[in-house]
C-alpha cells in the first residue's frame, strides 16, 4: 500500500509593511477567499483583536499596533479557514 503526502499548502498571506511601523496590512495572495480570519496579539504590546468574515484574492486587512519592544517580545497569529474547512495557523513577527 502506498500512502501519498498530502501537497504541500503554501501560506496565502504577505505582510505589507510600507505604513509601519505600526500599521501593517495583511494581503491575501492567494488564490482561494479564507473565511474566519483572525489575527492576535501574543506578547507584549497591544492589537485590538482582529476578525473579519471573509478575505477574497487581492484583498487586504490593515492591522494597528502599538507597544514597546514589539520586535522582541510580540509575535502575531494568523488564523483562518481554507473552503475545504481546514483550519491553519501562520504567525509571524515585527
Amino acid at each position: 500500500m502506498t500512502v501519498t503526502a498530502p501537497t504541500a499548502y503554501s501560506v496565502p498571506f504577505r505582510l505589507d509593511r510600507s505604513r509601519g511601523p505600526r500599521v501593517v496590512r495583511l494581503v491575501n495572495d492567494g488564490s482561494e477567499t479564507v473565511s474566519s480570519l483572525r489575527v492576535t496579539l501574543l506578547g507584549s504590546g497591544l492589537l485590538v483583536p482582529v476578525s473579519t468574515g471573509t478575505l477574497a484574492p487581492g484583498q487586504s486587512l490593515a492591522l494597528s499596533v502599538i507597544g514597546p519592544e514589539l520586535v522582541a517580545s510580540s509575535i502575531a497569529v494568523v488564523r483562518w479557514f481554507r473552503p475545504s474547512r481546514e483550519e491553519y495557523l501562520w504567525r509571524f513577527s515585527f
